[in-house]
């Protein structure tokens, strides 16, 4: 099971709605879900190139680093700037039941994705059961 924790996200959006900015850059928004026997993670990065992207995982904490390099240039006078810029960073919590060590990751059109198996261990599997007559039933677990 994946956690997500983020102690300053409704912070953030509250302090938009009044100050009508951010007072760090927008996390990067994600999508997570269960496929069979795997966590699909999908995050947005429009703009960051793939060697931008850091992945680690160190005690079950998946940290996703990515940077977008700004547009300003010299000579050039911004008129909107809504995109932010910089480094984003992100963290999840991936529980004992997923397999931290088989991480598969893609990248393309702007968005990264993570698949996350489920350890073996934590896998739906059947238990026999046997009666004294020693006949062995199966069970599912």
């Amino acid at each position: 099971m994946l956690m997500r924790t983020d102690p300053f996200r409704d912070f953030d959006r509250i302090t938009q709605r009044l100050l009508g900015e951010s007072a760090r850059p927008t996390a990067m928004p994600l999508d997570a879900y269960r496929e069979g026997d795997s966590f699909v993670i999908h995050f947005d990065l429009p703009g960051v190139r793939a060697d931008s992207i850091d992945l680690e995982i160190e005690r079950n904490v998946l940290t996703v680093r990515a940077e977008r390099v700004g547009t300003t240039a010299e000579g050039r006078e911004m008129v909107l700037a809504e995109r932010p810029s910089g480094t984003f960073s992100r963290q999840l919590f991936l529980g004992e039941t997923l397999d931290a060590d088989n991480i598969a990751a893609d990248y393309a059109d702007g968005v990264l994705t993570l698949r996350v198996p489920v350890a073996e261990q934590a896998k739906p599997r059947k238990i026999s059961v046997s009666e004294n007559n020693g006949r062995a039933h199966q069970i599912r677990a």
